[in-house]
């Protein structure tokens, strides 16, 4: 007796059709948001293929399908920590199970887990990508057609909705205030120049210092990575004594207060620090770290509204928001002894 031939699967259509398992499912459930194209390669292929749906596999899967992934560049830290939580407690509040993913700031890895996630067939993504909406995690979402909603750095996607910041009103505040109490040698610290928080942050800094009516020095700390930062900062404090330093990051902020600490250098008496994101330690240390707060919980509400209005059909065109910082200056910062 010959053997039987074995059923195709929707592996294999995804496979001839050169698209996701995701956006085969898409199409066998009658979604109207893929791509003409793509429709075209996947309907050649089931009748190349004579794939037919298994009922019961299709029930299973639906079942596995009230699953939210989400992908953020790092767990450990407090903001990403936070966001996650809240995220959580959001999905859970539709019904839904949700699944968190560091990308360990790689784009690589990055991929690797988006297309996981496809694999477990995922109601819905939220990334927060590892440099911008412009990264290789964002491009793979776009060609999947998988329902996404891109976070933090990010500014607008023509495809996905996207919940940020406004990085750059939060920066100019605090180089407004730096300005004002008299701060004319200023360093501005954190990572990667190509990141898209870093590049609004920076923007905002320098869109004020640059036209303050008297000079206002600006020192650049933007080394690639994390590695890397310990040295320069370290090094470039033995050379230069700025009034005030202003990190664009938490883990920034306690590196520069750490070598403060080392190089004995005395903040804010010598140089004060204002950081972007708080952390409970910035509150209770001595002397208490000025920050600017970003809204976790509003945007979490904000990224899971979004993407259950992508999944629900309530919502086709891609919506920007971003949300206000506030600012606050604590025993770090003090203006300038004339």
């Amino acid at each position: 007796m010959p053997p039987s031939k074995k059923r195709p699967s929707i592996y294999d259509v995804a496979k001839m059709a050169s698209v996701s398992p995701a956006t085969v499912s898409k199409v066998l459930h009658g979604v109207t948001t893929v791509k003409k194209a793509n429709v075209e390669r996947i309907n050649n292929a089931i009748e190349v293929l004579g794939y037919r749906p298994d009922p019961m596999a299709s029930d299973m899967r639906r079942e596995k399908r009230r699953i939210i992934g989400v992908v953020v560049p790092e767990l450990a830290g407090e903001f990403f920590s936070n966001l996650v939580a809240n995220l959580e407690r959001y999905v859970e509040k539709r019904g839904y199970t949700m699944v968190a993913m560091s990308s360990n700031e790689c784009e690589s890895r990055e991929q690797h887990l988006i297309e996981r996630l496809e694999d477990w067939r995922v109601a819905g993504i939220v990334l927060a990508p590892v440099t911008s909406e412009q990264g290789m995690g964002s491009v793979m979402l776009e060609k999947s057609d998988i329902d996404a909603v891109l976070i933090d750095r990010v500014t607008e996607n023509k495809t996905f909705d996207t919940v940020s910041v406004d990085d750059v009103s939060a920066s100019k505040q605090v180089a407004q205030k730096l300005c004002e109490d008299g701060h004319r040698h200023i360093a501005v610290v954190g990572i990667n120049r190509d990141r898209a928080t870093t590049k609004r942050r920076v923007e905002g800094f320098l869109s004020v210092t640059r036209n303050w009516n008297e000079k206002v020095t600006v020192d650049l700390i933007l080394p690639e990575d994390i590695g890397e930062l310990k040295q320069t900062l370290s090094e470039y404090l033995d050379d230069k004594k700025p009034s005030a330093m202003y990190s664009l990051f938490a883990k920034s902020t306690l590196m520069t207060l750490t070598e403060f600490r080392r190089k004995h250098i005395h903040c804010p008496d010598d140089i004060g620090l204002i950081g972007f994101d708080d952390a409970e330690w910035m509150q209770v240390t001595y002397p208490s770290v000025s920050a600017v707060i970003q809204p976790v919980e509003l945007i979490a509400k904000r990224a899971i509204g979004a993407l259950f209005n992508r999944i629900e059909g309530l919502n086709t065109s891609a919506t920007a928001v971003m949300e206000h910082c506030d600012v606050v200056f604590r025993e770090s910062t003090k203006k300038v002894e004339q």
